[in-house]
């Protein structure tokens, strides 16, 4: 485990509901200090009593606290944290909260910066996997508009999932 601050191993959890306990759980089976934080909804919330800390981000609205990546280094400085696990969604997804963690001095618990960017985009995410040998799901290897997809559809089998993704046509 990479700690960039000195001492023990303490992860803050940037995140809240489900998520959040389970993190904690695992964490308190492997004797690691937790931090939670929370908006002022959630302020009597499960993670919040669970975590060995606990400090406040900002109003009910997850826009103004669960998304302030400030609030959320804020809240690791002064509880004292090494490590920050983004949980799921809100955060967990966004190259610049990875950077931001790791600029601040921080482990960010989860994959790089570039990793996040580059799987962000379901299209290179896919073309990535097969490049690389992975079983996919049979599909077009680069965004296709209707025409195109209904042209695949017999090709690739019935039922036929259609996943969105951002696509600029030429």
């Amino acid at each position: 485990m990479t700690r960039t601050r000195a001492g023990k191993p303490k992860l803050l959890v940037a995140n809240r509901g489900e998520i959040a306990v389970r993190i904690m759980r695992t964490c308190r089976e492997m004797g690691i200090p937790t931090v939670a934080v929370y908006s002022d909804a959630d302020h009597d919330a499960l993670h919040v009593e669970m975590a060995d800390e606990s400090y406040r981000i900002g109003p009910p609205l997850a826009s103004d606290s669960y998304l302030s990546i400030g609030a959320i280094l804020e809240a690791a400085q002064k509880g004292r944290a090494t490590l920050i696990h983004p949980g799921y969604g809100f955060l967990a997804e966004r190259a610049h909260f990875a950077q931001a963690v790791e600029e601040a001095g921080f482990t960010f618990v989860g994959p790089s910066p570039a990793a996040i960017e580059q799987m962000g985009d379901k299209a290179a995410a896919r073309r990535m996997a097969d490049a690389a040998g992975m079983p996919i799901v049979p599909g077009t290897r680069d965004p296709v508009d209707v025409a195109h997809a209904k042209k695949q559809a017999p090709r690739i089998g019935y039922p036929l999932l259609v996943k969105a993704s951002f696509w600029r046509n030429p």
